[in-house]
Parts: structure tokens; C-alpha cells; sequence
């Protein structure tokens, strides 16, 4: 029995660990995920492709409420450093990692990135933005549907395969990074 257990799911395991879960975090990323950050990233800039590079006052409203109520909502009063700056970065690390982790581009380093923005997102909401207990959950309690603790938490190991193996064999950074690599040294890179 063992043997044979052995023998079916190794079959499994040589013939996707290479390619499909990779793949398959990138596209779950891009079915729950991609288009809720690309929503809310959208709500810090203006219209259009002129308004990408105009920062709302909702981005600062979302990322420093507290700094926003303390200057009277004039985002002009805040310092570009390092508040400012702060702003600046995640709101465009909203919209740019997505897109790289759906490409399979530079993943491990977007999916770091999007491991980081999840975490301060969590901090903000949490220390600024008085979600409720049931809001931030907590593990083990027998209610698996709370925003923070329990889905942010899928969120985060989904990210976290893909910072530790990488995007898989179907993607930009196999296409862009593996010429020349026998297949045995992909695995130790991507």
C-alpha cells in the first residue's frame, strides 16, 4: 500500500512541481486579489491615465488618517518626507506588484512587497481605522471568515509560496531568467 501510495503521488509530484503551482498561485492571485488592490489603489489617484500620477487626498486618508484629521484634511500640510513618501510608495506598489506576481515577473520580490503591504494595510486598519473585533478575528476561535486574522492570513501564505518557489515554469521571470539553466538549477532559482 505504501509503495503503491508512494509511486502515484511521486508520479503527481514530478509531473506538476515544476510548473503548475506556481501557476496556480498566480492565477488564484489574480482571480481573488489582483482586481481588490487594483480597486482600492485607484481610489488614491485621479481619473484616467493623466491621473496616475495625481495622489488623492483618499490615499492619505486611507494610509495616515490620523495625520490627515491632525492637519484639518489638507494633504498639503503633510511632509513629503517621510509621510509623504510613504503614500507615494504604496500606493504605487498597489498597483505595481499585482501586476508583476499575475505576470510571474520579479515574483518573489513582489510577493515580499505584497507581503509587507498586506502587514501595514492590517496595522492601519487595526491602530487606525477601529475595525471591530469581529473585523480582526483571531486564529483558532471557530469563526474562519473574519477580514484580518483569517483572510488575510490565505492571502499571506498564497504570497509566501511564491517568495519562497517562485512563480513556476510558465512565466517571465522563467522566460527572462532561465535561458541557459538546466531544470534541475530552476527549482534552486525560481
Amino acid at each position: 500500500m505504501i509503495t503503491l501510495h508512494n509511486a502515484v503521488f511521486g508520479w503527481f509530484q514530478r509531473a506538476f512541481e515544476n510548473w503548475f503551482l506556481g501557476l496556480a498561485a498566480r492565477l488564484i492571485f489574480a482571480g481573488t486579489l489582483f482586481m481588490y488592490f487594483y480597486g482600492s489603489a485607484k481610489t488614491k489617484v485621479g481619473e484616467g491615465l493623466a491621473g496616475l500620477g495625481e495622489i488623492q487626498d483618499g490615499a492619505y486618508i486611507q494610509i495616515l488618517p490620523q495625520v490627515m484629521e491632525q492637519v484639518g484634511y489638507d494633504a498639503s500640510q503633510i511632509p513629503l518626507w517621510p509621510m509623504g513618501w510613504m503614500v507615494y510608495a504604496g500606493t504605487y506598489a498597489e498597483f505595481i506588484l499585482p501586476v508583476l506576481i499575475v505576470l510571474g515577473f520579479m515574483t518573489r520580490i513582489a510577493a515580499v512587497g505584497m507581503l509587507v503591504f498586506i502587514a501595514v494595510q492590517s496595522y492601519v486598519d487595526i491602530a487606525f481605522h477601529s475595525v471591530d473585533a469581529a473585523t480582526i478575528g483571531a486564529w483558532f476561535d471557530n469563526q474562519p471568515g473574519s477580514v484580518i486574522a483569517d483572510q488575510r492570513a490565505f492571502w499571506a501564505f498564497l504570497l509566501l509560496y511564491l517568495a519562497l518557489r517562485g512563480a513556476g515554469a510558465i512565466s517571465l521571470d522563467r522566460l527572462f531568467g532561465g535561458r541557459g539553466r538546466d531544470e534541475d538549477d530552476y527549482d534552486d532559482y525560481y
